[in-house]
């Protein structure tokens, strides 16, 4: 069945089930999903995977005593059977209180989609992929391998709640990645390029300078020293500034990772200082077309734009209805769930570092020896400490950039890092590549931003002294 050639059956079959169970339980939500997507992956130049699919399925959440059940399914003809159960297996946990932040009950419709990614024809998409490979290798011999990977997805979802909010929404997203690897000897350096969008295909055409940027990167650092590892003042671009919001400060703003960790809230108590008065940290899904954009989140609470430090100071946190419920604050409407398989949980939407009012060169004055580093390469974090590989770095020296270098990892604890921001650049940048990870949901689609920053103290990894 196709919820959405069927929805005006399917709406009337949920408002009959809401007036009908709403007695049973303090709170219940419904959630119908019609996901359709296509997936393109090229190994230098070899097809391995080129597929169109069409998802179809629902969840129930119910909550009663502040006791949580949940059942996923993708044969619509059980959503009463599954809602009955949802609602008996809170009833048996739940053993407290419900707490649920208040809203104010929707009926809307609304759609997020310019283009429609399955009115563009998969050959299409599949001669795209090959167009940048052959790109990738034709930039050197020295590249031995390449990577490309195409993939959209349009997911069109009801959702219903036993307080009578009913809502239909729509979005499309898309994202393709580039890599190449370089070879000389037993030296192995790899470049990478990575784009998404929420408006249209044609985003992803004429990128061939990015996609020749990439393997020339990993053709480079084959020739390049190794930096010295040490403690530098480095300057980052808003590339991989953004990526250190929301890997090392977003997740920590996350309050589901708070609220049940009495050391961890009180770390990031509201009012602590973590940064200068000029350092100013924003999510929000309220802001339109970038990845992490919407108007509702999955419990269908209005998107909306949370500072989270405002002139160096925490001042919020990203919560869903029951985070913001037991801590008593707002709701922010930062409760999503990837898919109909997994139930919402707290997670960044679009989240960026504001605009600061250092010229970009100036950045640069006065660091004797330091490094400049630029876009990602990976990273990882765990709590409060963090580790990201640059895409490409330079050393600066007697405030100018100097030569190339390559293994640029940049580490640290993120609350020292904050206080170690000496100055934030006037420019700004979006990174619309990302696709998070939380819970066992990864890929998804988030936004980042932020100014070039200077930071000193940072513990650069490279070769040993030693």
């Amino acid at each position: 069945m196709d919820i959405w050639q069927v929805k005006d059956q399917i709406k009337d079959q949920i408002l009959d089930l809401v007036q009908k169970y709403k007695p049973d339980v303090d709170f219940f939500a419904i959630r119908l999903e019609r996901s359709q997507g296509a997936d393109i992956f090229l190994r230098s130049g070899k097809v391995e995977t080129l597929s169109t699919g069409i998802s179809i399925g629902g969840q129930v959440r119910a909550c009663h005593r502040g006791g949580w059940g949940f059942a996923s399914f993708n044969d619509l003809n059980s959503l009463e059977i599954n809602l009955k159960e949802a609602i008996a297996a809170a009833k048996w946990v739940g053993n407290e209180e419900t707490v649920l932040a208040e809203v104010d009950p929707v009926q809307i419709k609304v759609s997020l989609i310019k283009e429609n990614p399955y009115q563009i024809a998969l050959i299409d998409k599949k001669n795209l992929c090959t167009h940048y490979t052959d790109i990738l290798h034709s930039v050197s011999d020295r590249v031995v391998s390449t990577a490309v990977r195409y993939g959209d997805c349009t997911q069109q979802v009801i959702l219903a709640t036993s307080e009578g909010t009913i809502i239909e929404q729509e979005w499309a997203d898309w994202e393709l990645r580039c890599s190449a690897i370089a070879r000389n000897g037993d030296i192995v350096q790899t470049g990478r390029e990575t784009f998404g969008s929420r408006s249209s295909y044609t985003d992803f055409l004429n990128l061939e300078p990015q996609v020749i940027g990439a393997a020339q990167r990993a053709v480079t650092a084959l020739d390049l020293p190794i930096v010295q590892g040490s403690s530098y003042t480095v300057v980052i671009d808003p590339i991989l500034a953004g990526l250190f919001v929301h890997e090392a400060f977003g997740h920590l703003s996350e309050a589901d990772m708070l609220y049940e960790n009495p050391d961890m809230l009180e770390t990031m108590s509201i009012g602590r200082r973590f940064g200068s008065v000029d350092l100013q940290i924003f999510d929000g899904a309220a802001i339109a077309e970038h990845r992490g954009s919407y108007l509702y989140d999955d419990e269908g609470v209005p998107a909306t734009t949370t500072q989270l430090i405002e002139d160096g100071v925490l001042v919020g946190r990203l919560h869903s209805r029951e985070t913001a419920g037991k801590l008593g604050e707002k709701v922010t409407g930062n409760a999503r769930c990837l898919d109909y398989h997994y139930p919402p949980i707290v997670r960044m939407t679009n989240t960026w570092i504001g605009r600061g009012k250092t010229p970009v060169a100036d950045l640069f004055n006065d660091i004797p020896v330091g490094v400049y580093a630029k876009n990602w390469q990976g990273g990882m974090t765990n709590g409060e400490m963090f580790t990201f590989t640059a895409g490409e770095a330079w050393m600066i020296r007697n405030g100018e950039i100097a030569e190339p270098v390559k293994d640029v990892t940049l580490s640290g604890n993120v609350f020292e890092t904050l206080k170690d921001i000496e100055a934030i650049g006037n420019d700004f940048a979006w990174d619309e590549s990302g696709g998070c990870g939380k819970g066992g949901q990864s890929g998804l689609a988030v936004g980042c931003g932020s100014p070039s920053l200077r930071i000193r103290n940072a513990i650069v990894g490279g070769e040993s002294d030693g």
